[in-house]
């Protein structure tokens, strides 16, 4: 059993692929096995999380996932712990492994009960494991009512009921868990959406599913990989500006010139050689007093050829007179806001973008769910509920790099697994935090990262930055572009926080 570290890569398997890897490990271990190894993992897992609960509610569903918690409550009463089973199912329906299951707790003496009880300190959820497809009604969604309105210690079993275990969606009712124990897979919707609303802390137990221990990758493809951090790529001593390219950032109409200014300020900080910006105004500065170090110039004087341009960020509809030269001239592209918008309305656009991919010219596009509704012709319920899926079909059909923002970030690029990013907190739900991760991708760019690392990396340095920013103060975007992490003093000593109390990585 592992704890899943967000700084490693993991593979990321489908319901679909979870059941074939299930079937396999069948085949070669005696009948019952992998319940009694999924219950004997639940059971150790509740003792390493909750050593000094009193009473424990087992709430199992009618399924095999109940199973695991009938396994799970004949080791927690044998290690002496007050166990309160309620069970959906019967011994006459049941699936043969969980009436099994059920048969050997009672057999055991473990308390089972109809109802839940008044009190207990931790619960498990085994009432829908990821075959559940349908929302939760009668008994089953009062208990989960019950379980998230508790201060109890939830662990979900394999994953949270009402989360779905493909795409991150949820149902209308929905455990929001302390700690998930996934069995045999990670699945991807454990990290998306609404997975990590709903699955706390997340644990894998292998269940030993292979002779060797867990999943040959080379027998079953993941359907994603969970990014992990990126590698560090040192600056050579024998570099200069040139070796990390120039960056520029074409956008910033009137009245909207801050989200070109703060992709610019994220690209500079994020490493690149030179960052030129271009803005959709008719008076365009001549300086940054804050940033001098950012070059204006007109838009027409930019040679975007050997260029990487951060196209979009404040653009509004003058976005759209420009944009054709850039996306069939800029050597490395990144399609950002307003860019997006114009894209999804122009077809002659479309063509020019994937006329690039023949070309071998880099584009990533960075929607968030409302962006890529547009590009869909869809909505954004549909594109939330769908992430995964969404994300693939847009990187196929303009054949380029994706970056579906939100909790979870999806990158996708054609002929591969998508990864999606562990980084991040709520604290990026602010204007302007997209525009920043706009200008650190178009930093990697150029210094010459492909396009699906250079988005991989700067998603998660992005995530990065917002985890590591202390709780009590606010993070705005213009914190995050400049990677302000010594912030003054007086700040931290007015809202009460140590100056030593900073990441000392930051």
């Amino acid at each position: 059993m592992q704890k899943i570290d967000f700084r490693q890569r993991h593979a990321l398997y489908s319901v679909e692929e979870t059941r074939v890897i299930e079937r396999l490990a069948q085949t070669t271990l005696p009948p019952h096995t992998l319940m009694q190894r999924a219950g004997m993992a639940v059971a150790q897992l509740t003792m390493a999380i909750a050593p000094h609960s009193r009473r424990i509610w087992i709430a199992c569903g009618p399924g095999n996932n109940g199973g695991d918690g009938l396994e799970a409550s004949i080791h927690l009463a044998r290690w002496g712990k007050s166990v309160v089973v309620t069970w959906l199912g019967s011994p006459e329906t049941a699936p043969p492994d969980a009436a099994a299951s059920c048969e050997r707790a009672r057999a055991a003496g473990v308390h089972f009960a109809d109802e839940p009880p008044s009190d207990f300190d931790c619960c498990i959820d085994a009432l829908l494991g990821v075959g559940g497809s349908r929302d939760p009604q009668g008994r089953m969604a009062d208990w989960i009512e019950h379980i998230n309105n508790s201060s109890a210690i939830v662990l979900a079993v394999d994953i949270p009921t009402g989360l779905l275990a493909d795409s991150g969606a949820v149902m209308q009712h929905w455990i929001k868990a302390d700690h998930t124990l996934s069995l045999l897979t990670l699945k991807p919707g454990l990290f998306t959406a609404h997975g990590r609303d709903s699955s706390g802390t997340v644990w894998l137990d292998d269940l030993a599913s292979t002779p060797f221990g867990g999943v040959d990758n080379e027998v079953i493809a993941p359907v994603a990989w969970l990014a992990g951090a990126p590698a560090d790529i040192p600056r050579l001593h024998a570099s200069h500006k040139g070796s990390y390219g120039d960056v520029a950032v074409i956008g910033g109409a009137p009245g909207m010139t801050g989200a070109a200014l703060l992709a610019a300020s994220a690209a500079l900080h994020a490493g690149a050689g030179r960052v030129f910006v271009g803005l959709l105004q008719h008076n365009t500065p001549a300086l940054d007093t804050q940033q001098p170090e950012l070059m204006f110039r007109s838009i027409e004087s930019l040679d975007f050829r050997l260029m990487t341009v951060v196209a979009g960020c404040g653009g509004g509809n003058a976005m759209h007179e420009p944009l054709a030269r850039i996306v069939a001239s800029s050597a490395r592209l990144v399609m950002d806001a307003d860019a997006i918008n114009s894209l999804a309305s122009d077809t002659q656009l479309q063509t020019l973008l994937c006329q690039r991919a023949t070309r071998q010219l880099s584009t990533v596009l960075t929607p968030h769910p409302l962006e890529a509704a547009r590009l869909m012709d869809s909505s954004a319920q549909h594109v939330q509920s769908n992430r995964l899926q969404v994300a693939e079909q847009l990187s196929q059909r303009f054949k380029c790099t994706v970056v579906l923002k939100g909790s979870g970030t999806i990158i996708a690029s054609p002929g591969q697994p998508p990864a999606i990013n562990p980084t991040g907190n709520a604290r990026l739900a602010t204007a302007g935090t997209g525009d920043v991760l706009a200008g650190m991708i178009g930093a990697r760019l150029a210094a010459q990262r492909s396009t699906f690392l250079a988005a991989c990396d700067a998603v998660y340095w992005h995530g990065l930055r917002a985890d590591r920013w202390p709780a009590q103060i606010p993070l705005t975007a213009g914190a995050l572009s400049s990677c302000t992490w010594h912030i003054n003093t007086k700040v931290l000593k007015h809202h009460g926080i140590p100056a030593c109390d900073l990441h000392p990585d930051v």
